[in-house]
């Protein structure tokens, strides 16, 4: 075979066409070998001799596509000194563009002997382990563009690639599970129809199923245990493991674009699938563990700031480079739009603190291709200091944990919430008002993957984890939900409609809220956990979307709804402003009315004593569609219909009354009351002064034309 010197980057297997050029980063290494792997189980060893800043590289003419290959590490093994080389471990590139296989857990995989921790392990890991695997670069994307939809009309929907399409009747058996179904006509009618611009992709970077959950006939269903962050994960392609899992993806994605869907990534770059110090020796260990991972003072351990043994090591420059080319590997060759990432506080931990000012937030700021897409910070960890919510730079959007806490509030009648509520709903400007950022910095939800359903929001009070394996202890105790009544399934008439009524309440009051709205795959059906808030190992119909049938029951009205309000949100640039409430008239409107207006249920302005009663559950809110402050995208003034929207999240029904001085006439368009959410025949008309009864737990809006 021949070996020629080749270059030190890219980083990674890159084929040319004629052969492929490799290049691995360590710092720890003495000597490193290429390992190519042969179907019939045989290898071929090349040493990678040359040298440029720590990176061995060379170049292997006839080296195709679809080859599958690894590393083996020859360096110092002294844990106590945090370095953990072993030439017996066959270790995957971290730059991998694909990953074949799966880990079979043996006891070679590990760098120490099962009940031996400080021991040595040298058993070759080779034939249970994964691969990287050499990819073709080259795809005919045609004419794709990303649709690069602006915040303030982006409606977010967060899926898993599995649960969302395993039981979709219309997706052939062997396209269920995978890219090729997210990108089926059947899914984009759905997501279109629905009103979704965005999909959320939960973990696609290839994962590691974990060994102890292996062992107790369970998985990593939600993913977020990334071992190779530039490969989509093989599990999910239909077409094939040696490289097809990239041709697939991608055609996913643009298939997504061609219906004007964005595609953002859920990313976890804050730890990796190696764990603790009890882990297995799958990659970065093997390759430098003290360059990738945060060690303790006892560099032994660990500093684990994610709850899942380890930590990347944020201030590292290897570390920095690697997400950096990740994420542009994503943009730029996979064509996403962008990426919500998990545990982001621990992005900026460069030291022990989380700082908005690390280098990781300085590099994507000033990065020309990920400045540019869509960034989504879960802003929390584990670690001390870690709940972050308001405090990211100005580029970022993020999860807005607050909202959902007092949205959930509001609707179990927890007292003295009207006040924060009224913040959440106008866009939190408590949170990002001070730092130049706007109600799109929000992106407001009710439920996501991590927790209750919407279905088990309002049928459960208790957590119910059993079929996790961990005696129930697992996931939040503290869920802020109402069963209405009854703990669990019911055929009570009576809770049933109080569950619909407070499903559709959440979706309303979703919609109709300032900032990014997103829903959770399924929440459009009610579709349920059982009570489960933490379904991450439940790979199975528990956790996957059951799709119901055409027209069918409380399912099918739920799911119209919902498309009711998120049309309604979307036509109407009131609910979407990209500015905050000035509380004052704007100058140029078409009436001297402030741009928003609270009032109590008789028709009076709010007051500061109304807003700290603790008896007060109820409320409207007048949003004036003549005093919208940004001007369209060619400086016209942007006018809309006026709306009133009535809360009611007190048990008892209430008169409310209409404002004498905000219109004359308006129109019931929303009534969360009925069944449909939607008035029959366009709804009753009401005029200034007259009352308009809300049932308890209930929402009303009117519309009053421009």
């Amino acid at each position: 075979m021949q070996v020629w010197p080749g270059r030190a980057y890219p980083l990674g297997a890159s084929y040319d066409g004629a052969g492929t050029n490799f290049a691995v980063f360590s710092e720890a290494a003495h000597r490193i070998e290429l390992c190519l792997l042969h179907d019939d189980g045989s290898q071929t060893a090349v040493e990678l001799r040359e040298t440029d800043a720590f990176v061995r590289h060379a170049y292997l003419p006839g080296v195709m596509p679809g080859q599958r290959y690894g590393f083996r590490v020859h360096g110092p093994y002294a844990p106590e000194r945090g370095q953990r080389c072993n030439s017996a471990k066959l270790l995957l590139d971290p730059y991998a563009r694909a990953i074949s296989g799966e880990i079979n857990w043996d006891e070679s995989v590990y760098g120490y002997h099962f009940g031996r921790p400080d021991s040595r392990n040298d058993l070759d890991s080779a034939p249970h382990t994964m691969a990287s695997v050499v990819v073709n670069p080259y795809f005919d994307w045609g004419d794709d563009r990303s649709p690069r939809t602006d915040y303030h009309r982006t409606v977010i929907y967060e899926a898993h690639v599995k649960g969302l399409t395993m039981l979709h009747p219309e997706l052939p058996e062997e396209l269920r599970g995978t890219y090729a179904g997210l990108a089926h006509p059947a899914v984009i009618s759905h997501l279109t129809e629905l009103g979704v611009t965005t999909l959320e992709l939960m973990p696609v970077h290839q994962f590691v199923h974990d060994h102890r959950l292996v062992d107790a006939g369970l998985s990593n269903y939600w993913g977020y245990n990334t071992i190779g962050f530039f490969a989509p994960h093989n599990a999910y392609a239909s077409w094939g493991e040696r490289g097809e899992q990239v041709l697939e993806f991608k055609h996913a994605v643009r298939a997504l674009h061609q219906a004007g869907i964005e595609v953002i990534l859920d990313v976890v770059y804050n730890h990796t699938a190696e764990g603790s110090h009890l882990g297995p020796t799958l990659s970065f260990r093997g390759l430098d563990n003290a360059s990738y991972y945060r060690l303790a003072e006892d560099r032994r351990h660990y500093t684990d700031t994610t709850g899942t043994g380890n930590s990347l090591l944020m201030r590292s420059p290897h570390v920095l480079q690697m997400i950096m080319d990740s994420l542009r590997y994503w943009v730029t060759e996979m064509h996403v739009d962008g990426f919500r990432f998990d545990l982001a506080a621990t992005l900026a931990r460069q030291f022990h603190e989380v700082d908005r000012l690390s280098s990781f937030f300085d590099l994507v700021q000033q990065d020309p291709v990920v400045s540019r897409v869509k960034l989504i910070a879960e802003p929390w960890d584990v670690g001390e200091g870690g709940y972050q919510v308001g405090k990211f730079p100005p580029l970022w959007t993020e999860w807005n944990g607050k909202y959902r806490d007092t949205v959930r509030d509001l609707w179990r009648g927890r007292p003295r919430t009207l006040a924060e509520f009224a913040s959440r709903l106008t866009g939190s400007s408590d949170l990002y008002q001070d730092d130049g950022r706007r109600p799109l910095a929000s992106i407001n939800f009710v439920t996501c993957h991590d927790g209750f359903t919407l279905h088990d929001l309002v049928s459960y009070e208790e957590k119910h984890n059993e079929a996790n394996g961990e005696g129930n202890r697992d996931g939040e105790s503290d869920n802020r939900s109402w069963n209405c009544g009854a703990e669990g399934e019911s055929e009570d008439p009576e809770v049933l409609e109080v569950r619909g009524r407070q499903m559709r309440n959440f979706i309303a009051t979703l919609m109709l809220s300032q900032g990014v709205p997103m829903l959770s795959h399924g929440d459009e059906f009610g579709r349920t956990q059982r009570g489960n808030n933490n379904a991450y190992c439940q790979d199975g119909e528990l956790s996957w979307v059951k799709w119901p049938e055409p027209g069918s029951g409380a399912e099918g009205t739920l799911l119209e709804f919902t498309r009711t309000m998120v049309w309604l949100r979307r036509d109407h640039p009131v609910f979407r402003r990209r500015r905050f409430f000035h509380g004052r008239p704007v100058a140029g409107a078409q009436d001297e009315l402030t741009d928003i207006a609270w009032f109590t249920p008789e028709g009076r302005q709010m007051t500061q004593r109304n807003w700290q009663s603790a008896q007060a559950r109820a409320l409207s809110v007048f949003l004036n569609g003549n005093a919208i402050s940004e001007p369209g995208p060619r400086g016209e003034r942007i006018r809309d219909d006026s709306f009133l929207l009535m809360f009611n999240a007190g048990p008892e029904d209430l008169d409310f009354a209409v404002p004498v001085h905000h219109g004359r006439q308006w129109q019931v368009v929303v009534d969360t009351a009925r069944p449909e959410g939607v008035p029959p025949g366009g709804g009753a008309k009401v005029a200034a002064g007259e009352r308009v009864w809300l049932v308890g737990r209930s929402l009303v809006v009117l519309r009053r034309p421009a």
